[in-house]
C-alpha cells in the first residue's frame, strides 16, 4: 500500500511539473511570436519605403498594349484596320444630318432637322452607343466584327439626282475587300446600305451574314412615362405580315420565321433595318435603361431603352457579292411610312387588337377631314375644335334620334309614375304593364341608347388618332405647350398613385363638362324606375371621375376634343329640346299610335309569355 501511495504522489508531481512547463513554454512562445511580428513589421516598413509606387499610367499602357495585341490577333488578314483613330464626317440632306464614323464604317447618329426633343435640341437617333456591324472571318482561326475595325473613308460622291454616296472600305492582305456603301437621297429618311464583299466565301461562314445591332432609344418627349409605354419592337413577317411585341417593361423577340424588316419603335420615331432578301432568323430585345420607375419629373436619364438585335441573312454562294439593305431613321408619320409600301405605316397605331376597326375609321374618315381642315387653319388647337364640330354635326341625326326617344319617355313619365304607384312593390306586374305601355305608344327605352352605341367606333378612333398623330407634336394651344403631351398646370413633385405627378387642366374641363352633359341627359331621359334607378342617378358623377384618372396622363389634344365635344353636345341638346322637339306633337303621335292595330314580333311575344309565366309563379309563391 505504501508503494502505491508513493507512486500516486509521484505521478501527481510529474503532472504539476508538466502543467507548469507548458504554461511557461506557452508564455515564452507568445513573447517570441510578438517579437517576431515586431521584427517582420519593421522589415515590411523598410521594404515598403524602398518599393517604387505603382505607375497607373504604365498599367493602363500595358492594358492598352494587351488589348492592341488581342485586336491585332483577331484582325488576322485585316491587321492594318485593327487599330486607328475614330474620325467622323457629316453628310446632310433636306431632312436630316447624318454623322458617319470610320470605326465600323457605319452611321453613328442621325439628327432630324424638322423635329425637336423635349429639351429644345434636335431629335437624335442613334448616338455614341449605336453600333451596327457584321462578323467576318479575318483568318482561318479568327473572326472579328466590323464595328471594331477602322475603315478607310472614300471621297463623298454627289450624284446627278441630288443623292450622295458615302463609302467606307477595308482591304485584306489576301486581296479580300469589305465595303459599306451608303446612299443618302435628297428628300428622304431612308438610307440605302449596300454591303459589298470580295472573297465572300472566305469572309462569311456558311454563306450567312450575321448582323449585330446595338443602340439606345433616347428620351424625346416631355411625358417620358407615356413615351416609354408607347415604345416597342415592331417587325414584318414574310408570310404573316406586320406584328409587334409590346411588353410594358421591355421586350424580347425570337424571329422563328423570315422577316422583311424589324424596328426599335418609340412614340413618335423609329429606327428600322430593312433587307431586300428576307432576314431568315434572329433575335431582338429592348431593355429599360433604368430599373427605377420612370416618372416625368424624377427621371433625368437621356436613355429610356437599350436595344440589341442579332439577325442572319442568307448570302449568295459566290466570291463577289452585294447585299442590299436599308436603314430608316425618322418619324412615325403615317403618310411618310406608307409611301414605302412595306407595312411600316402600321407602327402608327391608329387601331389594333380589340379595336382594330378603328384604324379604318381613322384612315378613311378622321385623317382626311383633319388634313383638309389643317390645310387652311394653321393652329392645330383650332383644327381640333373645327374637327369636333364637324363630327358632332355629322352624328347629329343619331343624336336627334336618341333625344326623340328620350322625349317620348318624358311624355310617358306620368303614366309610368301612375303604374309605379298602382303596383307598388310588385315589380313583375309593373314590368309587364310598362312593356305593354311602351308597345302601345310605339316607344322603346333602348332606342335612345343605340345611336350612342353607334358613335363608339368614332370615340375609339379619335382616342387612337390623337395618341399617335405626330403632326400635333410641339404645337401648343391656350395654356397647353404641346398638344401631343399632357397639359400640366400643377406639378406635385412626387408620384401619386393613379394620378401621377401632375394635374392636367384639359382633363378637368373634360370631367366637368362630361358631368354636366350626363346630368342633363338624365333630366331629359327620366328613369323608368325599378332596381337600377338608384344606381343610375350616380352615373353622371361616377364615369367622369373614373375617366379623370385615365385621361390625366394622356395627350391634351384628346381631352381638348372631348371638352369641346361635350360643349357642342350640350348646345345641340338645347337646340333640339327647345326648338325642334314639340312634346305636344309627340304626345299626339303616341295617341295616334295607340289607335292603330298592334302586331307583335316573335321576340315580343316570347318576352310577353316569359313575363306572364314569371307573374304566375310570383302569384303562386304569394298564395303559398
Amino acid at each position: 500500500m505504501k508503494t502505491d501511495k508513493n507512486t500516486v504522489i509521484g505521478f501527481a508531481l510529474l503532472g504539476i511539473l508538466f502543467i507548469a512547463y507548458f504554461a511557461i513554454t506557452n508564455k515564452e512562445q507568445k513573447t517570441f511570436e510578438a517579437s517576431q511580428k515586431h521584427v517582420q513589421d519593421s522589415i515590411a516598413l523598410i521594404q515598403k519605403a524602398h518599393v517604387k509606387p505603382i505607375d497607373a499610367a504604365a498599367v493602363k499602357l500595358d492594358s492598352l498594349r494587351a488589348d492592341s495585341i488581342a485586336k491585332t490577333s483577331a484582325a488576322g488578314g485585316f491587321v492594318a484596320a485593327a487599330t486607328g483613330t475614330a474620325q467622323t464626317q457629316v453628310v446632310e440632306n433636306d431632312l436630316m444630318k447624318i454623322t458617319f464614323s470610320n470605326k465600323g464604317g457605319q452611321i453613328q447618329k442621325i439628327e432630324l432637322k424638322q423635329y425637336k426633343s423635349f429639351d429644345s435640341s434636335l431629335v437624335i437617333l442613334g448616338g455614341a452607343h449605336n453600333e451596327l456591324g457584321y462578323a467576318i472571318n479575318t483568318s482561318n482561326q479568327s473572326t472579328q466584327n466590323t464595328s471594331n475595325l477602322y475603315f478607310t473613308a472614300l471621297p463623298v460622291i454627289k450624284n446627278a439626282d441630288g443623292s450622295q454616296t458615302v463609302t467606307y472600305q477595308l482591304k485584306g492582305e489576301n486581296g479580300q475587300t469589305v465595303e459599306n456603301q451608303f446612299i443618302i437621297k435628297k428628300d428622304d429618311y431612308m438610307v440605302d446600305w449596300n454591303i459589298n464583299l470580295n472573297g465572300a466565301q472566305q469572309l462569311l461562314s456558311q454563306n450567312t451574314l450575321n448582323l449585330q445591332w446595338s443602340n439606345s432609344l433616347h428620351r424625346q418627349q416631355y411625358a417620358v412615362k407615356y413615351e416609354k409605354e408607347q415604345s416597342y419592337l415592331a417587325y414584318n413577317y414574310v408570310q404573316k405580315g406586320y406584328d409587334d411585341n409590346r411588353a410594358a417593361r421591355g421586350a424580347n423577340q425570337n424571329f422563328e420565321h423570315p422577316i422583311h424588316w424589324m424596328a426599335f419603335k418609340q412614340q413618335f420615331f423609329n429606327m428600322t433595318l430593312l433587307s431586300k432578301a428576307p432576314i431568315k432568323s434572329g433575335t431582338a430585345s429592348m431593355a429599360l435603361a433604368s430599373n427605377k420607375d420612370i416618372d416625368d419629373n424624377s427621371f433625368t436619364d437621356k436613355n429610356i431603352f437599350n436595344d440589341t438585335a442579332s439577325l442572319q441573312i442568307e448570302a449568295p454562294a459566290t466570291a463577289a457579292i452585294s447585299i442590299p439593305l436599308q436603314l430608316y431613321y425618322g418619324p412615325n408619320d403615317y403618310y411618310v411610312l406608307k409611301k414605302y409600301d412595306n407595312e411600316m405605316q402600321n407602327m402608327v397605331d391608329l387601331g389594333s387588337g380589340i379595336d382594330a376597326f378603328a384604324k379604318y375609321v381613322n384612315r378613311w374618315f378622321i385623317m382626311p377631314v383633319f388634313n383638309f381642315i389643317a390645310g387652311f387653319v394653321s393652329n392645330f388647337g383650332w383644327v381640333i375644335i373645327l374637327l369636333t364640330i364637324f363630327i358632332r354635326l355629322v352624328t347629329s341625326p343619331l343624336t336627334y334620334k336618341s333625344y326623340y326617344s328620350s322625349a317620348k319617355m318624358k311624355v310617358l313619365k306620368p303614366e309610368i309614375d301612375a303604374l309605379k304607384e298602382k303596383y307598388g312593390k310588385d315589380q313583375q306586374g309593373f314590368a309587364m304593364e310598362q312593356m305593354k305601355l311602351f308597345r302601345e305608344a310605339g316607344a322603346n327605352p333602348l332606342s335612345g341608347c343605340m345611336p350612342m352605341l353607334l358613335q363608339i367606333p368614332i370615340f375609339l378612333a379619335l382616342y387612337r388618332f390623337f395618341n399617335s398623330n405626330i403632326a400635333l407634336r410641339g404645337h401648343g394651344f391656350l395654356w397647353a405647350k404641346d398638344l401631343s403631351a399632357y397639359d400640366s398646370i400643377i406639378h406635385f413633385g412626387t408620384h401619386i398613385p393613379l394620378l401621377g405627378d401632375h394635374l392636367s387642366l384639359f382633363t378637368i374641363t373634360y370631367s366637368v363638362t362630361s358631368m354636366f352633359t350626363s346630368m342633363y341627359n338624365m333630366n331629359m331621359n327620366p328613369s323608368a324606375g325599378g332596381q337600377n334607378a338608384a344606381m343610375m342617378k350616380y352615373m353622371p358623377y361616377f364615369m367622369p371621375f373614373i375617366f379623370f384618372f385615365v385621361f390625366n396622363g394622356l395627350p391634351c389634344a384628346l381631352t381638348l376634343y372631348y371638352t369641346v365635344s361635350n360643349l357642342v353636345t350640350l348646345g345641340i341638346q338645347l337646340i333640339i329640346q327647345k326648338y325642334i322637339l314639340d312634346h305636344s306633337k309627340i304626345l299626339a303621335q303616341i295617341n295616334e299610335k295607340r289607335k292603330q292595330p298592334k302586331q307583335q314580333s316573335k321576340f315580343q311575344m316570347r318576352m310577353q309569355e316569359m313575363q306572364e309565366q314569371q307573374k304566375k309563379m310570383q302569384d303562386l309563391r304569394k298564395k303559398k
